[in-house]
């Protein structure tokens, strides 16, 4: 570290830690949906022009949702990135703490109030830094990670957020990593997530008489047991997939035979490769047992989120950073995760690691699932993803 002493960002995290609580409360007992982060966003810019960030843009979209700004540094280049994706989940929280969501149906349930606050927390440190940082930093307050095919990161690129952008790093907290822990991974980190459906397409009839009809039903149930073979028979068995099926429908009353049928699930895949071949083995099996069985057979497939990707050469960096300032031991190499980001579509354009911050503390209660309505968010570690980002920055060199 080249401008100042790793302790002395952990010392400087470490007082702006009520702050970064604060935060992290407020955002939590107030949380709002994908592309609803309006009040959420207001607080962010507001702070973000107090501490003197240059072309702060709040509204992403055609919304109010999400910020961008900027803060120079000694040198114009390279541009470094942060992102901490804003938006909470569809759930009626359980939790029973003081600063418990007052939006019937909304909590933060993924941590992603966290990840605010701790960006939030960086943004006040390299204020402080300004005259130290070694080049210039934009932060990304992205909307809508959770929306799925309405990617918040997507929608963010295209209207020109990650521009010279040269690197991006992420941080995710995580409650199955013991509190305190820096979990990393190298290459593939988490799997793609993408959506398929089969519309089947038979002929009514009677339930007594069905050497009249074309019976729907029956072709998706072969459909459904035979498409579990494209992960079993196909794919090589080093690779890691999963093709899941999240609803099936067919009739209305027990004794008729529908006319049509309908089959939608999910496919994740850590290898790009197979992410593009999984839709053609599907519409593969689907219609030759449509065939097979009289019926007619569509196919659609929704790409949702790519494999998310991490730099080697950056993962590096971290570890290094990581390893100076807490000691080997907060460092763990973490499993490849199935569940998906759309960290994964700055990935796509510029280097760039998301790494994760335990949480897991039994006693604290905060251990439970992600996605769950008695999710708690282990306010210690705040300071901890504070401290490291910034000092993932002050390691960026300008050019001399």
């Amino acid at each position: 570290m080249i401008f100042l002493k790793l302790e002395e960002i952990v010392e400087l995290a470490e007082e702006l830690e009520e702050k970064i609580i604060k935060f992290r409360r407020d955002f939590h007992a107030h949380p709002e949906l994908s592309w609803k982060e309006e009040r959420t966003s207001k607080v962010i810019e507001q702070v973000l022009k107090e501490l003197g960030f240059e072309n702060v843009r709040r509204g992403f979209g055609g919304t109010e949702s999400g910020v961008v700004g900027d803060i120079a540094g000694r040198k114009e280049v390279p541009l470094i990135a942060l992102r901490a994706d804003i938006d909470a989940l569809p759930i009626e929280e359980e939790a029973d703490v003081p600063w418990r969501s007052i939006n019937k149906g909304v909590m933060h349930a993924c941590g992603h109030d966290a990840h605010a606050a701790i960006l939030l927390g960086v943004a006040h440190m390299l204020a402080l830094l300004k005259d130290k940082l070694p080049c210039k930093v934009r932060l990304i307050f992205q909307p809508a990670e959770e929306s799925g095919v309405r990617s918040g990161a997507r929608q963010l690129i295209e209207e020109g957020a990650l521009d010279g952008v040269e690197a991006i790093w992420g941080l995710h907290v995580w409650s199955s990593l013991p509190a305190g822990k820096i979990g990393y991974r190298s290459g593939p980190t988490m799997a793609s997530a993408d959506i398929w459906g089969v519309e089947i397409k038979g002929k009514g009839g009677h339930g007594s008489r069905p050497h009249e009809a074309i019976d729907p039903t029956i072709a998706a149930a072969s459909i459904v047991l035979s498409l579990q073979t494209i992960i079993s028979r196909e794919l090589d068995p080093q690779e890691t997939a999963v093709l899941s099926i999240g609803r099936l429908e067919s009739g209305s009353a027990p004794n008729v035979i529908p006319e049509k049928a309908l089959i939608q699930g999910n496919i994740r895949t850590t290898n790009s490769i197979v992410r593009d071949e999984l839709p053609g083995s599907i519409e593969r099996i689907a219609k030759g047992i449509g065939s097979a069985l009289r019926c007619e057979v569509k196919t659609n497939f929704i790409p949702v989120y790519p494999v998310t990707v991490n730099d080697p050469d950056m993962v590096e960096t971290l570890k290094k950073v990581a390893s100076a300032m807490f000691g080997d031991q907060s460092l763990t190499e973490m499993p490849i995760v199935m569940g998906s980001e759309d960290f994964s579509f700055y990935q796509q354009k510029v280097p760039g690691v998301i790494f994760f911050l335990g949480m897991a503390d039994s006693q604290k209660g905060t251990d439970a699932e992600h996605h769950n309505p008695t999710f708690k968010t282990n306010d210690e570690v705040l300071k901890k993803g504070v401290a490291l980002l910034t000092a993932l920055v002050m390691e960026s060199k300008g050019e001399e």
